[in-house]
């Protein structure tokens, strides 16, 4: 097990494109973390960066406290485990995880019990003599898992290993990931575009944009406190809501003003700010706002609201879908000012599509960003 750092790691193309962007974190001993981000953002290659697989622009990246910039792939103590899975097909399972042992000359009764311990530690036991290609993609992906296992490396680095498994799969097999690494403490670096993959993995999750750090923190605190609003559109399911306005005063209060879908203002919602927020942003009076909501944070207006949504404001929505979700379901509805949002509330029959329904906010919950697709959010303690 070691530290990985990377201290303003570049990645630049020929051509000038550029991939990476100064990119600075340093991963801990034993630590998981996750790289997220849509396609393009960066995540692939800077692994491929710390794995040798790809030449550093600039920048340094050290592993155990060596700075292996120009270390050969072979030599860096890793193992990585590819999106495919790359196993040789004429070898059967229990060769395909003995090879890099057998090339770097390890005595056969050690790879034999490397081989089977890994085996056993992943359940595999009976595929060691079978063939990648009388296998489910599952239990290629074990076997991929195990050929890392074996080498004992400094870390462990995934490049989406779960993306070509169905659904169900992916669920049971992303939990026997996180049990392993808990039992196996192994420094590993998680690469993935599903932030719910992410956000159930990682001791720390690094929100990548554009080649760059947008965040970099523990699941929870990325969810609850977004650092601007590329990473609250990012992580949560359903995505976050994000309604257009500006800021008003109205005696001691902080209201949002909703702009409507042509920019005007007085037609849209109009919800009052919490005390803590007000005292937060009563210097923005006046400048575009955007309110981001998320979907959990809208409960139907009833006699039956409790705790924090009895003293939240009311809004008027116009419902236009409903789908089930089984104990709860995605109400899809159109604000007053042309904001498409989405409520995740407790199933119930009587919402029904089409008509105007009443929901209450949580603004407790509620945050407040900068314009833009990177605009900060204000209500952070900065």
């Amino acid at each position: 097990m070691a530290q990985v750092s990377l201290s303003n790691v570049r990645k630049i193309y020929p051509g000038g494109f550029e991939a990476v962007r100064g990119f600075s974190l340093d991963i801990a001993d034993g630590e998981f973390v996750v790289l997220v981000g849509p396609s393009g953002c960066g995540k692939t290659t800077t692994l491929r960066l710390v794995a040798g697989l790809e030449d550093i622009s600039e920048g340094q990246v050290s592993i155990g406290g060596r700075v292996v910039n120009e270390v050969h792939p072979k030599d860096r103590d890793i193992a990585m485990v590819f999106q495919k899975y790359a196993l040789y097909p004429h070898m059967s399972a229990y060769k395909n995880m003995a090879f890099a042992l057998k090339l770097r000359k390890v005595p056969k009764p050690e790879i034999d019990s490397r081989v089977r311990a890994a085996a056993a530690m992943l359940g595999i036991e009976e595929l060691l003599d079978r063939k990648p290609g009388k296998m489910s993609g599952g239990q290629q992906q074990r076997v991929a898992v195990g050929r890392a296992i074996v080498r004992n490396p400094k870390a462990f680095l995934f490049d989406e290993p779960l993306s070509n498994l169905d659904a169900k799969l992916r669920v049971t097999t992303r939990a026997e990931l996180k049990a392993l690494h808990q039992r196996l403490k192994t420094t590993t670096i998680y690469v993935t575009h599903d932030q719910e993959e992410a956000m159930t993995l990682g001791d720390r999750i690094v929100v990548m944009h554009k080649g760059q750090i947008q965040q970099a923190d523990s699941p929870l605190e990325v969810y609850r406190h977004p650092a601007n609003r590329f990473v609250a559109s990012f992580i949560g399911t359903p995505p976050m809501n994000f309604l257009e306005g500006e800021l008003v005063q109205e005696g001691s209060a902080v209201v949002f003003i909703e702009h409507t879908a042509n920019g005007a203002t007085g037609a849209g919602l109009r919800i009052p700010l919490t005390a803590e927020q007000s005292a937060k942003v009563r210097m923005r009076t006046g400048q575009a706002i955007t309110l981001g909501l998320r979907p959990q944070m809208l409960r139907e207006a009833s006699p039956g609201a409790r705790d924090r949504f009895e003293a939240g404001p009311v809004v008027s929505l116009e419902v236009r879908v409903v789908e089930p979700l089984g104990e709860t379901m995605d109400v899809f509805a159109t604000t007053p000012g042309g904001h498409k949002v989405v409520a995740r509330v407790p199933a119930k029959q009587s919402l029904i599509p089409a008509g105007v329904h009443n929901f209450v906010v949580d603004m407790t919950q509620a945050h407040l960003f900068e314009p833009g697709e990177l605009g900060v959010n204000l209500l952070l303690d900065r």
